[in-house]
This record gives structure tokens, C-alpha cells and sequence, in this order.
């Protein structure tokens, strides 16, 4: 089973990047997908998540009107459109699957709800 993460670069401020998250191995149809990220020196945080049933989103509040996740059912993949980038979101970006999700239960924002992770792909944002 694997995540596989990439997209990520170097980009001027104001500037796109789309990341992906590439499942193998498994199906995460009934999992939430998420993305955290983790800066020099920082804590891991969380930045958005998917629910890949419904396909309902939700987002930290940092990235809220500049990121943006979808899903090909298809290519069993995730993407994270990141516009309006900023130097503060330089970071290593991971993508990440709650494979224990029951259908009620909140959207996990801590790391430890998440059982699998990618390797995790750079993105750093220049001013």
C-alpha cells in the first residue's frame, strides 16, 4: 500500500502549484485524504482534507479561498490546488489516508488519526 506525493516546487509569490497523492495498492473510497505540512523547525499541521465518499472538503483556516481539493475516482488520486501562494507556505507537503473513518465521525485534523502517509513532496514559495 502506498502514497505516492508530487507536484510540489519552486514558485514566486501570487503563484500555483498542484500537488497530487497517488493511492496504490488499496482503495480509499471510504477514507478521508489529507494533506498536512511541515515547515522548518515547525510541528506537522494540518492543511485540508477529503472525504473520497462524499467528497466533502474542509480546510485550516491559513489556507481557506487559496486551496482547493478534488479527486479522480479513475486514477485513484488526490489533488491539492494551491493559488495565491505565499513564503509562509513553504513546507514540506504530505498527503496522508484515514483508512479507519466511520461515516459520522468529524474530520480528523491530528496526524495520529491517519494511518498512511506519502513521502512527502517540497513546495517552497519565494517573495
Amino acid at each position: 500500500v502506498q502514497l505516492q506525493a508530487s507536484g510540489g516546487g519552486l514558485v514566486q509569490a501570487g503563484g500555483s502549484l498542484r500537488l497530487s497523492c497517488a493511492a496504490s495498492g488499496r482503495t480509499f473510497s471510504r477514507s478521508i485524504m489529507g494533506w498536512f505540512r511541515q515547515a522548518p523547525g515547525k510541528e506537522r499541521e494540518f492543511v485540508a482534507a477529503l472525504n473520497w465518499a462524499g467528497g466533502s472538503t474542509y480546510y485550516a483556516d491559513s489556507v481557506k479561498g487559496r486551496f482547493t481539493l478534488s479527486r479522480d475516482n479513475a486514477k485513484n488520486t488526490v489533488y491539492l490546488q494551491m493559488n495565491s501562494l505565499k513564503p509562509e507556505d513553504t513546507a514540506v507537503y504530505y498527503c496522508a489516508a484515514d483508512s479507519r473513518y466511520t461515516l459520522g465521525r468529524p474530520t480528523s485534523t491530528r496526524r495520529e488519526s491517519y494511518d498512511y502517509w506519502g513521502q512527502g513532496t517540497q513546495v517552497t514559495v519565494s517573495s
